[in-house]
């Protein structure tokens, strides 16, 4: 690898370079959101039941297991490599609500962290895990 491209990048993303970095960006980003913000929701699930609910979703109950769910085990699937585009769709989504509909009326500096971690889902939805993951192991497989 020259080092003009390992400065400035070059034309090819295939790289094990970048599969390291999709590496340590899944384990980084997986473990943060699962440890930080979805282990610690399951004893709090029926104060997560009631902001759900007081957001104006239906089945309330049901919608915040989803989203402990998506936050703890999602995540963890995007850790591993595992059906990351899927689990990066659904963590998505979940930023998405929290960032435009929990925080919406918040300044920036509140739903910042909501931000980031939505654009992150996006990079997984649209990069997937990158050839060092269980997703690539099984699609070899083919």
């Amino acid at each position: 690898m020259a080092i003009k491209e390992l400065l400035f990048g070059g034309g090819r993303f295939n790289t094990i370079i970048a599969d390291l970095g999709l590496l340590i960006g899944r384990l980084g980003f997986g473990l943060a959101m699962a440890f930080n913000h979805g282990l610690g929701k399951f004893a709090k699930i029926d104060m997560i039941t009631g902001m759900v609910g007081g957001m104006g979703f239906p089945l309330p109950g049901v919608f915040a297991w989803l989203l402990v769910l998506t936050e703890f085990v999602g995540a963890l699937l995007i850790a591993v490599g595992l059906l990351t585009r899927p689990a990066s769709l659904a963590l998505g989504v979940a930023m998405a609500v929290a960032f435009f509909v929990k925080h919406g009326p918040d300044p920036f500096a509140d739903k910042e962290l909501a931000f980031v971690y939505l654009v992150i889902s996006v990079v997984f939805m649209l990069t997937g895990a990158g050839k060092l993951s269980i997703d690539s192991l099984i699609h070899r497989g083919k």
